[in-house]
């Protein structure tokens, strides 16, 4: 999936941005991928929403495609009282901010957000996976999904359902955060991290899908955090992690050769991350906004259950702040905002 010229236009609202020097990128001759030296971030895209009914304070965790020509993006929306899933979508990012709002009618708990779209091709259905709090015996979220046929439609989800129920026969070892689903050819494979920096793996025959997880371990355990998302490397037989650190925010990245296999880190320090406020500056013209890289996805190449990027066209969507905007606040009224990534280009 490569639309260039829409994020491109997104990119080049307006005119001179501030000097960086970042550090070098994270790379080898044999993992095959590149980090980014430098990264430059948008105006803030998608912004929490002036209403009388549910007023937003922060636009969160964004999972985007991109489908008949148009960007469909889902996002933890912090209401009075909830924290939701939000839906909107768009011809062009230019128009994102603008595009009509619908929160999902997925359920009766006032806890369901962090959500995953993708487009499972044995199923013929679009699914959307999120964490759900509801009363469990183990006191962990549901692993909860929904489907639909018409992605266009946000009335068309159906009702959360548990993948994982927090029961007695829920095989994981803690309940854990920031569920993510990919699949290669034999299995559905479902990570999520803990917050005592540890990534955790389970996996289902892709016959069984969205049942049959079990065999649940730990993949890594480093000083890590959250929001772990895990991609297929286009023309690879390789994957990366990208997986948030606490504090000032920022992404750290981790290869494999197979998902069931050891994680190998890439750029996993604060002086060298994927993205972080060591590699990140505005685009021409953008008025710094923000020195967290938090939350957020890699634009994929298509839409389905392999969860493939093409490493010669990174975009990150991502929400972020200024760490100065966090003073005297709780966690939960942190003023997230949705922008973009982009590499920075090399100098002529």
């Amino acid at each position: 999936m490569r639309h260039t010229s829409l994020l491109g236009t997104a990119l080049a609202v307006a005119g001179a941005s501030l000097a960086q020097q970042p550090a070098g990128p994270a790379a080898s001759a044999t993992t095959g991928f590149t980090v980014p030296a430098l990264w430059e971030y948008s105006a803030p895209l998608i912004t929490p929403e002036t209403r009388a009914t549910d007023p937003s304070r922060a636009q969160k965790d964004p999972t985007v495609v991109f489908h008949a020509g148009r960007w469909h993006v889902f996002m933890t929306v912090k209401l009075p009282g909830r924290s939701v899933i939000e839906y909107c979508s768009f011809a062009t990012w230019e128009d994102a901010d603008k595009a009509p709002r619908t929160l999902l009618n997925l359920s009766d708990s006032k806890y369901f957000c962090a959500p995953q779209v993708l487009y499972f091709r044995p199923h013929k259905l679009w699914y959307l996976i999120y964490q759900l709090g509801t009363p469990t015996p183990r006191k962990m979220m549901w692993v909860a999904y929904s489907t639909t046929a018409n992605l266009a439609e946000p009335a068309s989800w159906t009702p959360a359902r548990p993948m994982l129920d927090g029961g007695e026969k829920d095989p994981r070892t803690v309940g854990g955060l920031d569920y993510w689903i990919l699949c290669d050819t034999a299995r559905a494979y479902l990570f999520y991290t803990s917050l005592d920096g540890k990534l955790w793996r389970l996996w289902a025959p892709l016959a069984e899908f969205p049942n049959g997880f079990g065999h649940c371990e730990v993949a890594l355990q480093a000083r890590i955090f959250e929001a772990s998302h895990t991609y297929r490397l286009k023309g690879q037989d390789r994957y990366l992690t990208l997986i948030e650190e606490n504090g000032q925010r920022f992404y750290k990245a981790y290869l494999a050769d197979r998902l069931d296999g050891p994680w190998t880190p890439l750029a996993d320090t604060p002086e060298c991350p994927f993205a972080g406020w060591r590699n990140i500056r505005p685009a021409p013209g953008v008025t710094p906004w923000t020195d967290n890289v938090s939350h957020g996805e890699l634009l994929r190449e298509g839409t389905d259950e392999t969860l493939t990027i093409d490493p010669a066209n990174l975009r990150f969507l991502f929400q972020g702040m200024l760490e100065s905007e966090k003073a005297g606040k709780g966690y939960g009224d942190f003023p997230w905002r949705v922008g973009l990534l982009t590499p920075a280009k090399a100098a002529p």
